[in-house]
C-alpha cells in the first residue's frame, strides 16, 4: 500500500468491543489479569498483555504500531516528549568512560543534555560540524559509542550528507543517530540513507496542533550491537541477539526505570494527528517555499535561508536527501537585534512563540530563546546570530502570511 492508505488502515492489537473506528483512550494506570500467570508473563515479557500503564499502555502501543507500520523499524517507543526520545537514545548506547561524537550545531537543550546532563555521568562529547565528514571521522575512536546529528539543524539550517555519515559509522562499528524531527516521515525515510536510530518530536508535525507534548524513539534493528563498547548492550546481545539489544535495553529497563512512557491522551491526539500527515505536510511545506522565494524580494530582509532554494548552498543535498520542500521553517536575518525583535512584535497573524509545525504560523528569535543561556561566544561557535528569526510556518493562507511580514519589516 502506498504511503496514504497505510497510515490509515494499520489494525488495533485486539478488536475493540463496540468496533470504534477511533482508537479508544485507556485512560487507567493498572489492567486486571486472569490468573497469577498471567500477570507475571505480563511482568516478565513473556507476553505482549500490559502489565502497568507506565511500562505500556494500548492506546500507546497503537500508536507505536502505526509509526512502526509507515517506517519498517524494527520497534517504536513513544516518550512524553522529543528530549525524552534523545535521551533515551543516547543513554541506551552510552555509559561512563565512552563518547558521543555530535554535531555542534544542535538545538539548545540537546547541547545541554550532552555537555551537562551526560557530562556529569562520565559520558563524553565531542563536538564536530557534521557538513565536515573529515572532521567528524577524526574523533572517532574505540570509545566511541554513537554520532548524533540532525538532518536539518535548527536553527541554522545545515545539512549534512547522512549516506556519507553513514558510511563512517559503520566502517567504525559505530551507530548512527539522527534527530529527524524537521522532515516528517512522508518525505524522508531515514532507514534508506544509514540512519539506525532515528528520534522525533512528535509535538510537532504529527500532533500538528499544538495539542500535546511527544517524542518517539525507532529502532530499524540493522545495527550490530556487538561492536557496540557499551558493557549493558554487550550484556543484552549474548540474551536477545545482536540486533535486538537497543530494543531490550529501551523496552525493558530505560522505559520501566526513568518513568517517561508518553501518556495515553497524547497518544490518541497523536494518532489522530497521523491521520492527516501527509496532506497537512504538504500544504505546510508548499506554502514555506513560496513564502520564502517572496521575503526575498524585500529588501528590509538581508538574509532568507531555506534548504528548499536554488541559491541555497545546500539545496542540491537538501533535494536530493528530502525532495523539493524540505519541511516548514525557514529563517530570515534582519539589520540588527534590535530590528528583529522589532520585527516580532509588530507581527499580527503569525504568532510570538516557541514549537515547529503548528497548524499555526510562530515565529521566534532563536539566540535570545532557545540559546539564550548561552554566551555570545558560544552562540557565535554554533553559527547562531542574534539576527535572526525563525518562522515556522502553519496553514494560514500565503498571501495573508506575506502581508503580515511586509508590515511587520516597516520599523
Amino acid at each position: 500500500m502506498k504511503y496514504e492508505t497505510k497510515i490509515l488502515t494499520t489494525r488495533y492489537q485486539k478488536p475493540d468491543p463496540y468496533g470504534a473506528l477511533s482508537m479508544p483512550v485507556y485512560y487507567t494506570a493498572a489492567f486486571e489479569f486472569e490468573s497469577a500467570k498471567a500477570i507475571s508473563d505480563a511482568f516478565c515479557g513473556r507476553s505482549m498483555a500490559p502489565s502497568y500503564a507506565r511500562i505500556a499502555n494500548p492506546t500507546v502501543t497503537y500508536l507505536e504500531e502505526r509509526v512502526r507500520q509507515l517506517t519498517g523499524a524494527l520497534s517504536v517507543t513513544a516518550l512524553n516528549t522529543g528530549m525524552a526520545a534523545i535521551h533515551y537514545a543516547l543513554t541506551a548506547v552510552s555509559a561512563a568512560g565512552l563518547n558521543i561524537v555530535a554535531s555542534k550545531h544542535l538545538f539548545g537543550n540537546s547541547v545541554s543534555l550532552l555537555r551537562d546532563t551526560l557530562g556529569a555521568f562520565s559520558v563524553e562529547v565531542r563536538f564536530a560540524d557534521f557538513t565536515r565528514p573529515d572532521e567528524v571521522e577524526a574523533l572517532i575512536d574505540d570509545k566511541t559509542c554513537a554520532l548524533f546529528f540532525e538532518i536539518i539543524t535548527n536553527p541554522q539550517l545545515f545539512v549534512a550528507d547522512i549516506r556519507q555519515l553513514a558510511d563512517i559509522a559503520h566502517r567504525a562499528g559505530v551507530p548512527l543517530i539522527a534527530d529527524t524531527t524537521i522532515v516528517p516521515f512522508p518525505a524522508f525515510r531515514a532507514v534508506d540513507f544509514g540512519v539506525d536510530i532515528e528520534v522525533v518530536s512528535s509535538t510537532k508535525y504529527i500532533s500538528g496542533g499544538g495539542t500535546g507534548l511527544g517524542g518517539l524513539l525507532l529502532d530499524y534493528g540493522r545495527f550490530d550491537w556487538s561492536q557496540s563498547p557499551s558493557p549493558a548492550l554487550q550484556a543484552r546481545v549474548k540474551r536477545v541477539g545482536k540486533c535486538q539489544a537497543f530494543t531490550a535495553r529501551v523496552k525493558t529497563e530505560l522505559v520501566t526505570n526513568l518513568g517517561s512512557l508518553m501518556t495515553p491522551q497524547a497518544a490518541y491526539m497523536e494518532t489522530l494527528g497521523l491521520d492527516t500527515l501527509d496532506i497537512r505536510f504538504r500544504r505546510h511545506a508548499e506554502t514555506t517555499l513560496w513564502l520564502a522565494k517572496q521575503c526575498q524580494q524585500l529588501p528590509e530582509i538581508k538574509r532568507v535561508n531555506y534548504t528548499g532554494m536554488e541559491d541555497n548552498p545546500f539545496y542540491e543535498l537538501s533535494k536530493a536527501q528530502f525532495g523539493p520542500m524540505p519541511g516548514a521553517v525557514f529563517t530570515i536575518d534582519l539589520a540588527s537585534k534590535e530590528a528583529a525583535w522589532a520585527f516580532i512584535d509588530k507581527l499580527q497573524v503569525i504568532r510570538r512563540a516557541t514549537n515547529l509545525f503548528d497548524r499555526k504560523s510562530l515565529a521566534i528569535h532563536p539566540a535570545s530563546t532557545i540559546f539564550g543561556l548561552f554566551t555570545p561566544e558560544q552562540c557565535a561557535a554554533m553559527s547562531v546570530p542574534d539576527t535572526t528569526v525563525r518562522l515556522s510556518i502553519g496553514l494560514e493562507n500565503g498571501e495573508d502570511l506575506l502581508e503580515d511580514i511586509k508590515q511587520a519589516v516597516q520599523i
